[in-house]
């Protein structure tokens, strides 16, 4: 059985910064892992959708993790794994687990679109395999396959699968996993911003966030005050977040998170093919945003100055 660790929280899904010939931007990539730990999230997650894994080759997965590890002190770095190849996946699986991964967030395999006791069958073969934390990653909007609740519970029995990401956009499907899996010691995360506080109200644990890129801070705010009880304050600060969590996602992630990051000079919006740069028409917008949270903040220090 693998060592646990505490998926509660919020846990950034990492951009994978390039630079001007599309290498990797190691001192850019630890960097921002220091600014995010420093912010108070609760792990990292590199190398999964939003760190563009789809263009990386296997070694610069491995090498983006170990870089992550060696920059951060006391966050658990979750490696993302997963493949539509079933060999894929426990290859890099075991790489990362060998390159010192505290856990593996591992994406249903896409394009080929098993049936459910393939699925099954997929994390099984990897679970059994690699003595690590693993999350089961359900976005069917880019996998084309939907992972059924009955598929999850199951699952959620094996001591190495440790939790689930929901990114279904389906409300009731991930209540039930909650649900049905409230026996186990089993984590349901939201893998859509705009959802994560519904879903810590039946029954989540955190996030695996894009918008905590952007803005940690309120995140893990939002989320503490949700896990704590404190639907007001929540309610609260994920209105503050509705206009950034819409605005992300204005075309496919990870473009428009790439774009704020270089706006609030974290890194650079530069892409590897086939993505590309965010559209003019909807970068004013994306700036405005990004321009309204941080008077918000300003203003919010500027009074709690003025209290003391």
């Amino acid at each position: 059985m693998s060592s646990a660790i505490d998926l509660s929280g919020v846990f950034p899904a990492m951009c994978t910064p390039f630079d001007e010939d599309e290498r990797i931007d190691f001192e850019t990539l630890q960097a921002d892992a220091q600014r995010l730990e420093a912010a108070g999230v609760d792990g990292l997650v590199p190398v999964g959708s939003t760190g563009e894994s789809a263009t990386l080759t296997h070694d610069e997965h491995v090498r983006v993790v170990e870089a992550v590890i060696e920059a951060v002190d006391d966050v658990p770095v979750i490696a993302g794994t997963g493949s539509n190849n079933t060999r894929e996946a426990l290859e890099l699986s075991e790489r990362a687990a060998e390159a010192g991964a505290d856990g593996l967030l591992l994406i249903s395999p896409y394009y080929n679109k098993p049936e459910q006791r393939g699925l099954i069958e997929h994390y099984r073969t990897i679970a059994d395999a690699v003595d690590l934390p693993q999350i089961v990653y359900n976005v069917p909007s880019r996998t084309g396959r939907n992972i059924e609740p009955d598929t999850v519970v199951e699952l959620a029995s094996h001591d190495n699968i440790a939790g689930f990401k929901a990114a279904s956009g389906d409300l009731g499907q991930i209540g039930e996993i909650a649900e049905c899996t409230t026996d186990e010691d089993f984590a349901v995360l939201s893998g859509d911003d705009a959802l994560t506080l519904p879903t810590i109200s039946v029954g989540g644990t955190g996030t695996i966030s894009v918008a905590a890129n952007i803005e940690p801070e309120r995140t893990c705010a939002m989320v503490g005050a949700a896990l704590d009880g404190d639907y007001e304050r929540a309610r609260s600060l994920h209105h503050e977040l509705g206009p950034l969590f819409r605005g992300l996602f204005v075309e496919t992630n990870p473009i428009p998170v790439k774009e704020a990051m270089q706006i609030r000079g974290y890194g650079p919006a530069r892409m590897r093919p086939p993505l590309s740069r965010l559209a003019e028409e909807y970068r004013d917008d994306l700036e405005a945003v990004l321009a309204d949270l941080e008077r918000d903040t300003t203003e919010v220090a500027d009074a709690a100055e003025g209290d003391r």
